[in-house]
């Protein structure tokens, strides 16, 4: 029994559609995660869903960065906000700001204020890897993580379908990774569903 659980304390777990599309169903411990979307193509609930299931199983994660998360659309997406930390504006610290969290959660969702530098990345992702946490970085086509990341998806199109009202998201998320076992290529997800909740097509 000591290998699976040592091997279950080196992953974090992923909710739908995720673990389907990722080796092992899980967000590796020391790893860097690239969300990158243009702006109000569903990027952040997408990020946001990635730490869900981790915050339900009792996880600590913290979100840097972002002004207005939605608390509401998070505890639809399944984020357990009892354990989830936000800093909301750190401006020019936040990668700063990220590592001095990384000793205290497991997962760190960070958006920059604007083009991330090589070396405030680099420095935060060696931190990461060693402190065995997740990092998730939230970026821009235009401003893009500067650096190759462990696991990345991408958001090509967005579409809202409606009736009375908007009742899902349709995105087309190109996902790519360095293993293996990823499952790469454009995949259509929907974030939100009807319920809020992240979901396969």
């Amino acid at each position: 029994m000591r290998p699976v659980s040592l091997a279950k304390s080196r992953t974090l777990p992923l909710g739908d559609p995720w673990r389907a599309l990722v080796p092992d169903a899980s967000l590796r411990r020391g790893s860097t995660v690239v969300v990158e979307a243009p702006v109000g193509l569903g990027g952040l609930s997408l990020a946001l869903s990635l730490l869900s299931e981790a915050s339900t199983q009792g996880h600590w994660a913290a979100v840097v960065g972002v002004d207005d998360p939605g608390v509401m659309a998070m505890v639809e997406l399944g984020v357990d906000l009892r354990r989830v930390l936000f800093v909301p504006r750190p401006r020019g610290a936040w990668a700063e700001s990220a590592a001095d969290l990384l000793d205290g959660v497991d997962l760190v969702l960070v958006r920059p204020p604007s083009r991330a530098g090589h070396g405030a990345a680099r420095r935060l992702m060696d931190r990461v890897r060693e402190r065995g946490t997740v990092l998730i970085a939230l970026s821009e086509p235009r401003a893009p993580w500067p650096l190759p990341a462990d696991l990345s998806f991408r958001v090509t199109q967005a579409e809202w379908v409606a009736s009375s009202r908007l009742d899902a998201r349709y995105l087309t998320v190109r996902v790519s990774g360095r293993g293996e076992a990823v499952r790469g290529g454009e995949h259509v997800v929907v974030v939100p569903n009807r319920r809020g909740r992240a979901e396969a097509s």
